[in-house]
């Protein structure tokens, strides 16, 4: 049996046993190591966006998108996207913004061959992607050069 690119020395199931997950505060320091491996031209276009981690979607979220579990919700970009938004901001809009959905995000990871990291990567990646309205061929690409492929 192979080790997968995840199992490494260090990570027995002793060293697993002692972890728990991150909470609000780590999982904010990973999302921001997430945007900083994003290019730089990427990263540009998206200044003043701000991303909020929280636990879960709120119910009026939910409700919106017409989602019955809050699992259903990684993340969400909240706002105009930057193609609606012509030559300036739209009066009587709230700021956009970008959310990460902590409990959804490790439920994901938990069940799938990733690294928390590159989860992260990828709901960041696409969130930011419907705010420039990219395709999902774009987002593909700007993931696959987030991660040095």
């Amino acid at each position: 049996m192979t080790d997968s690119p995840q199992d490494t020395p260090q990570d027995t199931p002793e060293d697993w046993a002692g972890r728990m997950a991150p909470g609000l505060d780590a999982f904010e320091v990973l999302a921001r190591k997430a945007f900083d491996t994003l290019p730089d031209v990427f990263r540009d276009r998206i200044d003043g966006v701000p991303f909020v981690v929280a636990d879960f979607p709120d119910d009026e979220m939910l409700a919106d998108l017409g989602l019955e579990s809050p699992f259903d919700l990684l993340g969400l970009f909240h706002g105009v996207g930057a193609t609606a938004l012509g030559d300036g901001p739209l009066t009587g809009e709230l700021p956009n913004r970008i959310w990460l959905f902590r409990r959804p995000i490790l439920d994901y990871w938990a069940e799938h061959e990733e690294t928390l990291g590159a989860v992260i990567t990828h709901v960041l990646i696409h969130e930011i992607g419907h705010h420039f309205g990219f395709s999902d061929a774009d987002m593909d690409a700007i993931e696959a050069e987030a991660a040095g492929e």
